[in-house]
């Protein structure tokens, strides 16, 4: 393929014109199951080379070379034919479902899978579970698979650059607002990675693994240390995934396939829903990388599944007693959460809180800047690291700032690795650090955490309003939300000099009343884009 750099753009304008594609979460999706089908194939290539009698589990009549693929016979499906054999064949027999005419004889058997089908033959019907094929078009369907069909992923080098490429169609998700998910940042995964340090023989797990980021990022720092056929296999075998929601799962097996990973152990299924007492040894995990949904609230029969002092009603508290069970003694995890985590004060959250300082070491906390995830959303979050060794002694804190020339993470302007620099060098020399008056690194004993602050770990944050005054001794967070005084407005300053000139406008009888500006209220979910500005 000549231009990989304008693969996405090509597809985005051919499909523009199909009436049946409705913006862009429907135009990824699509392009999304394409994909797939591409990759799989290329990967089926591979393993018939390599496994003597291989035989697809995809029905011949379906494998991507014999519907897909345009040999520039002529005689390639286009137009109402080929929109009927995606429609009617394709998709019910990758759904599992036997295609059949209408004296009831068997056409086309749909895919069977059963506990003994190997994943990486199973994935397929397990990806095409919820998938839609959303074109009205058959001849703009066949240009979106022409365009799909020119990647060579059988040429190491052009493989290599579409895994890059793949990484903007995983944005492109994001930016398209689907459900509520958010592409968490390469250069976050990268860095949690990174300080966790894989070691060979080692399981990572990622309990809401998404489009499958943290996987990629452990599997990274992994490849550093394959020396040996044994470390391959072992590397091979080293992540476990979960994800309830079809789409990214789709996108997280691609994303695997296409990074080289035979065998995903990634499984289309909901972490949350099995009681969390029942967790055995052979249940849990050497490290856990995670940015666990939050925001959300669960049903009633989901918080059953968990002891009745941690059976919160927010998600990421669901995922970190999860985290908790399914962690090994001795093992370490690295786990993306809200403020809200932080300083919350209901009996879950403060639970969650006594069980991590008691039962496992809490020894550093990062407070990411608020824009990491902008512009999808403005919740300020965090980084745990912590490790079942023992209860927490104490924990460090660093507060990682802006970097210098910006303003805020963007689109245009994301979070890359190297803004990690400094907390990365922080790491291994760790010493409390003082800026402008307030702590940008501290050390705080548990004792003081789960005593004088009864539980609250919102320490070392950003400054959003003044600081408690000197000598202050309380359970509030480092800084309060106090109301700060509004820069005045062009119309007020109107508005005052018409007083000048008359002091009772309007017939008002008394002194224009200062508006109040309300103090900003601490919570778990994002503040309000129209809510008062704040600023230090």
């Amino acid at each position: 393929m000549s231009n990989l750099t304008g693969f996405v753009k090509r597809l985005r304008d051919i499909m523009r014109n199909d009436a049946g594609i409705n913006g862009d979460a429907q135009r990824i999706e699509q392009i999304a199951w394409m994909l797939f089908l591409k990759v799989y194939d290329a990967k089926e290539q591979d393993w018939a080379f390599d496994e003597e009698g291989y035989a697809s589990i995809i029905p011949e009549p379906c494998r991507w070379a014999n519907w897909a693929h345009d040999d520039k016979s002529g005689s390639a499906l286009t137009g109402d034919p080929l929109l009927n054999f995606a429609n009617n064949t394709l998709f019910p027999v990758l759904k599992g479902n036997d295609v059949k005419d209408s004296n009831g004889k068997v056409l086309v058997e749909g895919i069977k899978v059963d506990a003994n089908t190997p994943i990486k033959k199973a994935i397929v019907r397990t990806t095409f579970a919820d998938a839609n094929q959303y074109m009205k078009d058959g001849v703009l369907l066949r240009q979106v698979l022409n365009v799909i069909d020119e990647l060579d992923l059988s040429d190491y080098e052009e493989s290599h650059a579409f895994g890059e490429i793949y990484e903007t169609i995983l944005k492109e998700l994001q930016s398209a607002g689907s459900a509520g998910e958010f592409y968490t940042p390469r250069a976050v995964t990268d860095f949690m990675a990174r300080m966790i340090r894989p070691q060979i023989g080692e399981q990572m797990a990622d309990f809401a693994c998404g489009t499958g980021g943290f996987l990629i990022s452990w599997l990274k720092e992994l490849q550093k240390q394959v020396k040996s056929t044994s470390d391959a296999i072992k590397y091979g075998n080293s992540i476990y995934g979960i994800e309830k929601k079809q789409f990214p799962y789709m996108l997280c097996i691609t994303n695997l396939l296409l990074h080289g990973l035979d065998v995903p152990r990634v499984y289309h299924d909901n972490a949350l829903v099995r009681d969390v007492l029942d967790y055995t040894e052979a249940d849990q995990f050497d490290v856990v990388l995670m940015n666990p949904p939050y925001g959300g609230s669960e049903k009633a029969d989901v918080k059953n599944h968990f002891p009745d002092d941690l059976a919160s009603s927010e998600t990421a508290d669901l995922f970190m007693a999860v985290i908790m069970y399914r962690l090994k003694e001795g093992g370490r995890a690295a786990v993306i959460l809200p403020d809200g985590f932080l300083f919350g004060t209901d009996n879950a959250k403060v639970n969650l809180k006594k069980k991590l300082l008691s039962e496992f070491n809490l020894h550093t906390i990062v407070r990411l800047p608020g824009s990491v995830f902008s512009p999808y959303t403005s919740i300020t979050t965090n980084i745990l690291f912590f490790d079942r060794t023992g209860p927490t002694r104490e924990t460090w804190y660093y507060r990682l700032d802006m970097p210098e020339g910006y303003k805020h993470f963007s689109k245009t302007k994301p979070m890359k690795l190297e803004h990690f620099a400094q907390v990365a060098e922080w790491w291994n020399d760790r010493r409390e650090i003082i800026e402008d008056g307030f702590d940008k690194a501290k050390k705080f004993p548990v004792e003081q955490l789960a005593g004088e602050l009864g539980y609250n770990l919102d320490q070392c944050g950003y400054r959003r309003g003044r600081r408690h005054p000197a000598g202050h001794q309380g359970n509030g967070p480092a800084f309060r939300y106090l109301p700060l005084q509004r820069p005045r407005r062009p119309e007020r300053e109107h508005h005052q000099l018409r007083r000048a000139r008359d002091p009772h406008p309007h017939g008002h009888l008394g002194p224009v009343p200062e508006r109040e500006v309300p103090a900003p209220q601490q919570g778990s979910g994002p503040v309000h884009p129209q809510g008062p500005s704040v600023q230090p």
